[in-house]
């Protein structure tokens, strides 16, 4: 019969096809066995998207069933086994945590997960991927220590944690992995030392630890001797830690090494004498803020590549050697040294720098520098922005080839020596901002040419010789708010023209010179004039009235002149005074009484008058330390350590009272007793009756909603719609209405204290106001919930990027909502600076009765869609008048109605009331916490350290130890994307630091601890 034949018919051929498609299902089946099945990827994944908590962009809306998982976003696999071998889902906004099972993707090579807002700790699983090369998890919020066992993947080259919240230690094991090229672990809170293993990676490049705390927490803070066996590291960058000790001489031995950055630590010794030579190729070279001791070595100048030369803030002494070969370098830095060159021409090395075509920052100021400015080093036409060289002792003239640097910014050359005419030149400076010329021995006139600095802010040209009259084309410069000519010889008379019309300083001091003549009445247009010293010259007259119109005076000295007449009553707006004095002139009258309530005022001298009558006895007068009266023969009264005679006053005779007078004025006095009683209860019985009736007003100017549709709309405020919790009651989130529109509902929980005031202070304080930058209240809920209990709801307009707090210090939790990446850049914080102060200033200035808001903080500063700052939560609300009025009567009553730990300003805490400047005090905290990211009750600020001190002792050489990295850092990040030089130059990290210094400047400011040294909010706006 012979063999079948399969092909014969059709249904032969459909049997044999399914022979086959079951040979592959076993031969799947055989690899899966085998090799693992790719399965195990795909559930992997599906647990790794498990663990995200919030995905405004949709990336993981791929990651689904209707496509192979190779395809799903941010994922890739290799052709040959379709397993994932890079998952790389960067700057995608995810929130949530890293799911253990990542371990379960063997064939990993890449994962970065880089710029989220991942949390909790790093899986020990990860050592599971012995394949792993790229390990990048930079910017993210995660905590806990680094795995000692990631040392079991092996083929690592790139391990990137910067900006977390890792603590502990850098594990010793990370010195086995032979394959690693690249660390870093910038911008952490790792302490202890840096482990000498490090230097057993022989193909390590860059290693990168700045902003830590190493060489805190025990165990030793040197620099390890073997980093000098690292052949191929280009960077070395250990910046603001604990590190101690001398620096290995091996590591200046490391040719390839480009970034040499130690800035900020406690390293000791010398720099080796062929530095220059060692290190060819450097190119950044920062020593400090360190111990450094001895001469900067000759060899320096080799270093041709050099762009970045910065030993500030060390002990370095002797010469500074010839730089000629340093052309490309444009930030030159030796301030706060003790260098000093032998012979007359200690300035000479700065000749040597005519070739750096790209130099912008210069600056040598307080050293022992000695001799005179060289013409040669007013070369630098055209790159040079900053020339520091103060505190020194330089001598001689000022060339006029400084009128070569068209492009300077500040020029400061105060306490030195140097002489002659002030140079004509310097008004072709056009783009100066800042000049200080002071306490040097300058003569002649000041030059006319100074007029042309229209865009100049500070201008000191005190304690000099100069001589002449103010010239009037001073009165261009429109944008100066300091003027110092105190301490000279000018004479003639104090111009309108130059200081009634032209520009409105903060401070003017024209003291210790020769001006004669009357003041302008024009002085009262000077609104912003907070300090005015007019001290020791031939001035006569009255005080003009109109000087009662500069409100925001806190000095003003007008000693040793010629001055007449009374105090006008005009001054009594004045009441922001905290030092006045008139002494040693001819003034005449009586003391006026309004003086007595500065509250302010910390020294009144009004010494050598010619004064008569009764001196005042409260306020400041009672304060005989703060007060000086002598030499007025006709004053009496006063304390009685003032030692003055009585005042005589011509007293009515006394006449007998007859018993029926005497018993009539005790019935008036019974009568008068009761009616005050009872007109006290009838006080106290409308003042509560008016509180009770403010609900109601406010139902009347708000819409109100039901308690079921509150309940409806936040699905009976189930905990996955809770977005935050405050002191007085909880805020969900909530669909509301037929329109679907999303809001935030303010549940008050008024089991808690002072939760009812809190909603009624909150409906007033609302009730009547409205501006871009206040968070808006829509409708409110007042009745009973379904047990019958009392419920009270607010309801907002919802912002959809959160709080500012939430931006500063994000701390993922697994419910919360996420809209945005929480990292803020420079200007998007500034915007929101200024959009919380035009809030304050509307609610101080604005409203109909000024109202303190008590409780400003970031958490209560919402943003929306479009990043724009709203201040919220006005529980804590005061109008100005009620404050005034109760604050004396019940200043016992509730130190929790003042403001949050840390917000508050001190006064509260000592019962005071509550006023304007305790709201600036927020404000100020919250401007350095801004841009420092630190919290005022950060617990680095013990015993006597505070923010306020933290940031004020930084200012302002050392303000890049202080200010948050991510700033820098996207500074950096902008670099790395441009390769154009003069861009880069335009970016430049002087400018940033310059930016931030007159940041925190307003903030330290305004957190004074006296309320009279705070600014006001509308300067801080302006």
């Amino acid at each position: 019969m012979g063999l079948p034949q399969w092909n014969s018919s059709p249904l032969s051929s459909s049997f044999f096809m399914h022979a086959l498609i079951l040979l592959g299902w076993c031969g799947l089946l055989v690899t899966s066995v085998v090799g693992g099945n790719n399965e195990t990827n795909w559930l992997a994944l599906l647990e790794f998207k498990a663990k995200i908590t919030n995905d405004p962009l949709q990336v993981m809306r791929s990651w689904n069933d209707s496509i192979h998982f190779c395809q799903w976003r941010g994922v890739t696999c290799g052709r040959r086994h379709q397993r994932v071998i890079v998952l790389d889902l960067r700057s995608s906004k995810l929130v949530g945590f890293i799911s253990p099972h990542v371990g379960n993707l063997s064939f990993l090579k890449n994962l970065t997960l880089s710029n989220n807002s991942f949390h909790n700790e790093i899986p020990s699983e990860i050592d599971h991927l012995r394949r792993l090369q790229i390990l990048h998890l930079s910017n993210n919020t995660i905590s806990g220590k680094i795995p000692r066992n990631l040392s079991q993947c092996t083929n690592l080259k790139y391990i990137n944690f910067g900006r977390n919240l890792l603590d502990g230690e850098i594990p010793a094991t990370l010195g086995t992995l032979s394959e690693l090229r690249f660390v870093s672990f910038v911008v952490n809170n790792l302490t202890r030392s840096i482990p000498p293993s490090i230097g057993n990676l022989s193909s390590l490049e860059v290693f990168a630890t700045a902003y830590n705390n190493l060489g805190g927490g025990g165990g030793g803070g040197s620099i390890p001797t073997s980093f000098g066996q690292l052949p191929k590291l280009t960077l070395f960058g250990v910046g603001s830690n604990r590190l101690s000790g001398r620096i290995p001489p091996s590591i200046f031995n490391l040719s390839s090494l480009q970034t040499f950055d130690v800035t900020s630590n406690q390293i000791q010794g010398h720099l080796p004498a062929n530095i220059g030579i060692t290190l060819p190729n450097i190119e950044l070279l920062s020593i400090a803020i360190n111990q450094f001791i001895g001469p900067i070595p000759i060899s320096i100048s080799n270093a041709s590549n050099l762009k970045v030369l910065e030993f500030t803030g060390n002990k370095l002494r002797g010469s500074v050697p010839s730089l000629e070969k340093l052309h490309r370098v444009s930030f030159f830095v030796m301030a706060h040294n003790k260098l000093v060159n032998e012979g007359a021409n200690d300035l000479r090395f700065l000749c040597s720098l005519t070739n750096a075509t790209y130099l912008t920052t210069l600056e040598i100021n307080f050293n022992n520098f000695g001799g005179e400015l060289p013409e040669c080093i007013f070369i630098f036409t055209t790159t040079l922005i900053k020339f520091i060289l103060n505190n020194n002792k330089i001598s001689g003239n000022v060339p006029i080839g400084i009128g070569n640097l068209t492009n300077l910014e500040s020029l400061d050359m105060w306490n030195n020596k140097l002489s002659g005419h002030t140079p004509f030149e310097i008004g072709k400076l056009h783009k100066l901002q800042y000049l200080d010329l002071s306490a040097n021995n300058f003569f002649g006139n000041i030059p006319s040419s100074l007029g042309n600095l229209t865009i100049l802010i500070t201008l000191y040209l005190d304690d000099n010789n100069l001589q002449g009259s103010i010239p009037l084309s001073l009165g261009k410069c429109e944008n100066v708010i300091e003027l110092s000519l105190a301490k000279n010889n000018l004479n003639g008379t104090i111009s309108y023209q130059v200081i009634g019309l032209s520009f409105s300083p903060i401070s003017l001091d024209l003291s210790a010179n020769k001006f004669t003549g009357a003041l302008p009445t024009e002085l009262g247009n000077l609104k912003n004039l907070e300090y005015l010293d007019i001290s020791e010259n031939m001035l006569f007259g009255k005080i003009p009235t109109s000087l009662g119109s500069c409100v925001k005076l806190e000095s003003l000295v007008m000693r040793s002149n010629f001055f007449q007449g009374v105090i006008p009553s005009s001054l009594e707006s004045l009441r922001g005074l905290q030092l006045l004095d008139l002494s040693k002139n001819n003034f005449s009258g009586n003391i006026p009484k309004f003086l007595e309530s500065f509250i302010f005022l910390k020294l009144l001298n009004l010494s050598y008058n010619n004064f008569e009558g009764g001196v005042p006895t409260n306020g400041v007068f009672k304060n005989i330390s703060a007060t000086v009266v002598k030499g007025n023969s006709k004053l009496c009264g006063g304390m009685p350590k003032f030692d003055l005679p009585i005042c005589k006053y011509n007293k009515p005779k006394k006449r007998k009272l007859t018993l029926s007078l005497k018993l009539i004025i005790s019935l008036l006095s019974g009568f008068f007793g009761i009616t005050l009683v009872i007109s006290f209860l009838l006080l106290f019985s409308f003042k509560r009756k008016r509180r009770e009736s403010i609900l109601n007003n406010s139902q009347n100017l708000f819409l109100n909603v039901s308690y079921q549709s509150l309940l409806k709309a936040t699905n009976a405020f189930s905990s996955t719609n809770l977005i935050g919790v405050g002191s007085f009651g909880s805020v969900y989130r909530g669909i509301l209405g037929h329109d679907r529109c999303i809001v935030a509902v303010k549940v008050l929980n008024l089991l808690h204290h002072g939760a009812s005031k809190s909603f009624i202070a909150e409906c007033e304080a609302l009730r009547n106001i409205r501006h871009r930058n206040l968070v808006r209240v829509l409708i409110l809920c007042s009745g009973v919930d379904y047990q019958g209990h009392d419920f009270k709801a607010l309801v907002y307009e919802f912002m959809t990027n959160g709080s500012l707090d939430e931006w500063l210090h994000p701390i993922s939790r697994i419910n919360e909502v996420l809209e945005e990446q929480k990292n803020l850049n420079l200007l998007q914080r500034l915007n929101i600076a200024i959009d919380v102060a035009n809030a304050l200033e509307y609610l101080h200035h604005r409203c109909h009765s000024p109202i303190v808001h008590c409780d400003l903080k970031p958490s209560n500063v919402l943003l929306d869609d479009e990043m724009i700052g709203h201040v919220g939560d006005f529980g804590l609300a005061r109008f100005l008048r009620e404050a005034t009025q109760e604050c004396f009567t019940n200043q016992s009553s509730s130190i929790e109605l003042k403001g949050t730990v840390g917000y508050a300003p001190p006064e509260y805490g000592m019962g005071n009331e509550v006023s304007t400047f305790g709201d600036v005090y927020s404000y100020g905290i919250l401007l350095l916490e801004m841009f420092t990211r630190k919290r005022p009750i950060d617990n680095i600020f013990k015993d006597d350290l505070n923010l306020h001190d933290f940031v004020r002792g930084a200012l302002p050489e050392r303000v890049i130890n202080i200010v948050d990295p991510t700033i820098l850092l996207e500074r950096e990040d902008m670099e790395t994307r441009t390769n154009d030089t003069h861009i880069q130059n335009q970016i430049g990290f002087p400018k940033i630091l310059e930016c931030l210094i007159l940041i925190f400047g307003i903030g330290v400011s305004c957190s004074m601890e006296s309320p009279r040294e705070r600014m006001n909010i509308s300067d801080v706006v302006a």
